[in-house]
C-alpha cells in the first residue's frame, strides 16, 4: 500500500488477492505520484499477468504536466495488461475520460458515480 501524506493525492491499495487494484485520487496527480505508483502495478502485472483497477475520483483536478506525460508512457507500455478499468466519479469531464480510455487499452472500462461505488466493484470481479 503506498500513500503521500505531502500532496494527500493518491492513495493505492491492491485488494481481492492482489488481482484488483483500488487507486484513489484527489487533487493534482503529480509525477512523484506516479514515481511511487508504476512500480507497485508492475510488481502486480508480473505476479498476476492482467490486473483490473478500480479508479476513486474525490475532489481530482486532474493531473500536472508531468504526471500527465507518465500516464501517456504508463499506457503505451501496459496497452494489454488490464481487464477491466472502473473510473468512479461525479464530474462529467471524468465520465468523458472513461470514454477516452477505452481507445488508449484493450480493457473493458466504465464509468460509475461515486455512490455506485459498491456497483463498481461487483462489475470488477465479474
Amino acid at each position: 500500500m503506498l500513500w503521500n501524506p505531502m500532496k494527500s493525492t493518491l492513495h493505492v491499495d491492491e485488494v481481492t488477492h492482489g488481482r484488483v487494484l483500488e487507486v484513489d485520487l484527489h487533487g493534482r496527480l503529480t509525477r512523484r505520484d506516479f514515481d511511487q505508483i508504476v512500480p507497485e502495478t508492475e510488481k502486480l502485472i508480473a505476479r498476476y499477468g492482467k490486473i483490473r483497477l478500480v479508479v476513486t475520483m474525490h475532489d481530482f483536478e486532474g493531473w500536472d504536466v508531468g504526471a500527465l506525460w507518465e500516464e501517456i508512457k504508463w499506457e503505451a507500455k501496459h496497452f494489454h495488461d488490464m481487464e477491466k478499468i472502473a473510473i468512479v466519479g461525479e464530474e462529467c469531464w471524468q465520465k468523458r475520460m472513461a470514454a477516452i480510455c477505452n481507445s488508449l487499452t484493450t480493457a473493458k472500462v466504465r464509468f460509475f458515480r461515486l455512490g455506485e461505488l459498491e456497483t463498481a466493484y461487483g462489475w470488477v470481479g465479474e
